[in-house]
């Protein structure tokens, strides 16, 4: 089993695809004209505003159930494991795929808004409908749909899990099951109560837990302040191959950090446009863009904050291609969570192993949380009628039954099947949003010319020549009266 999931995932994380996922993002920054640039206090401002309705989440629940997704054990596991197999300067490459990654972030979630339904009285979008909507391949939709499926409910769920479950024995000793059995209890009362139950949980917990983070590896750099010009040369020099010792990592510092960089960010994968299509805006880039800034506070601070504890602490090992080790600073520790553990441990005697694993545990169960809901729009996409209520209690049990199996399994089995799903759906939505661009670029180039004129953009597809923005044409006129 091992073997086989092993070998699909060194075709579909192969060279190449980092490098057309790299590829990709340029494109769309250049066609966008470096948006992530130039809009940056626009996101912001945008973050806070819209309020939610009876059909829509705000443009912050949409931002927190979508960072909840972006934010999990990539940050802290992720990182770790980055800099563990292609040295500090896998570190700049998850920079740049964060920086590159924002505008793939944008045309996804435009997309997703532009394209969006109005199903049993709720938003509905994603890559199955643009696909479906904007390119008219009904067996490219299904096809995304059922990929999204298995990897939301029964591949990657299991990541998440048995790094809080490890994380919780590390640090307490009590045994995986029962953690296992904790989050599986937890997980069902969230999301039997729906989407506006996850919306709620999510805008409360994400700020709460990033913040906190961030606070803490702040601390631990203010500590060691004296070494940042050291750490900032180590990891540009290593990312250039310009270091003596890790300069022959060169090849593992770049596949590693775009891979766990877009593991844990998300640009272009397909994951972030579900969320961004339920929120209630009136203009489809204004979620765009704040999807985008999605993509640096998940990169840029949280990983960073990893990045730099790990860093600045010393407390890491690099392997080198061929088994040996580069650095070995910490004797027999198991690339992940450990290194973080061991970084607050140095600064903070006793306190890391308690304080990751609590860490781990909201950044892992916020992303299963965002899964669920991933799962159930593309279930909700696939069966419409009175299957579906059926179809939707077995999603939940799939998920739960994930969840627990992924806490009691091995940790590398469980990276190596979240790697496939996740590959499957990165391969399907890139070629799509790479056809269906034009729509996305269309919204961004009408949202700048109304606010020009001192506009709040109002999105119109008809006049900009966009077809099947169904919604749009025929019921957000009607909603808005009903509002107002």
């Amino acid at each position: 089993m091992e073997q086989f999931v092993t070998g699909l995932n060194g075709i579909l994380w192969s060279t190449p695809v980092i490098y057309i996922l790299l590829g990709v993002g340029l494109l769309f920054s250049i066609l966008t004209r470096f948006l992530q640039v130039r809009l940056i206090k626009e996101m912001v401002v945008l973050m806070f505003q819209g309020k939610s309705s009876e059909a829509g989440v705000s443009s912050f629940q949409a931002l927190s159930i979508a960072l909840s997704g972006r934010v999990g054990t990539g940050n802290i596991a992720g990182v770790a494991t980055a800099i563990a197999f292609g040295g500090p300067g896998a570190v700049f490459w998850m920079w740049a795929i964060a920086f590159i990654g924002a505008s793939s972030a944008y045309i996804e979630s435009t997309l997703a808004q532009i394209y969006k339904v109005k199903q049993d009285g709720q938003y509905r979008g994603g890559p199955a409908y643009y696909i479906e909507k904007g390119i008219g391949w009904k067996w490219f939709a299904v096809l995304f749909a059922f990929a999204a499926l298995i990897a939301m409910a029964i591949l990657m769920p299991g990541v998440q899990s048995n790094s809080i479950a490890l994380g919780v024995e590390n640090a307490f000793g009590i045994p995986k099951y029962i953690t296992g059995a904790v989050i599986v209890l937890l997980l069902a009362f969230i999301i039997f109560g729906g989407v506006k139950r996850i919306a709620n949980a999510a805008q409360i917990i994400v700020p709460f837990m990033a913040l906190g983070y961030i606070i803490l590896s702040v601390v631990i750099v203010l500590m060691n302040i004296q070494e940042l010009p050291g750490v900032i040369s180590l990891i540009f020099r290593s990312a250039f191959a310009l270091d003596s010792a890790f300069g022959g990592l060169i090849g593992m510092a770049i596949a590693w950090g775009v891979k766990r960089g877009v593991y844990s960010n998300e640009a272009g994968q397909g994951t972030g446009p579900h969320p961004a299509a339920a929120a209630e805006v009136s203009h489809p880039a204004k979620q765009g863009l704040v999807q985008a800034f999605s993509v640096y506070i998940d990169t840029l601070f949280v990983c960073s904050a990893t990045a730099f504890m790990i860093l600045f602490t010393g407390m890491y090992n690099t392997e080198a291609p061929d088994g040996s080790f580069i650095v070995n600073n910490l004797e027999g520790v198991e690339a992940g969570p450990g290194y973080t553990q061991a970084a607050i441990d140095s600064v903070l005697p006793g306190f890391g192993a308690g304080f990751v694993a609590i860490a781990l545990f909201f950044f892992a169960f916020t992303t299963i949380m965002a899964y669920y809901y991933i799962a159930e729009t593309n279930i909700t996409y696939l069966i419409r009628g009175s299957n579906k209520k059926l179809s939707l209690l077995l999603l939940k049990l799939v998920i739960l039954a994930a969840t627990f199996y992924g806490s009691v399994k091995t940790a590398s089995l469980a990276w190596a099947l979240g790697d496939v799903g996740l590959g499957i759906m990165v391969w399907l939505n890139v070629i799509a949003i790479l056809i269906l661009a034009k729509p996305a670029l269309i919204a961004l180039k009408d949202y700048e010319k109304q606010k020009k004129q001192g506009l709040d953009p109002v999105f119109d597809p008809k006049a900009l020549g966009i077809k099947n923005a169904d919604y749009w044409e025929t019921e957000y006129k009607k909603d808005q009266d009903q509002a107002s």
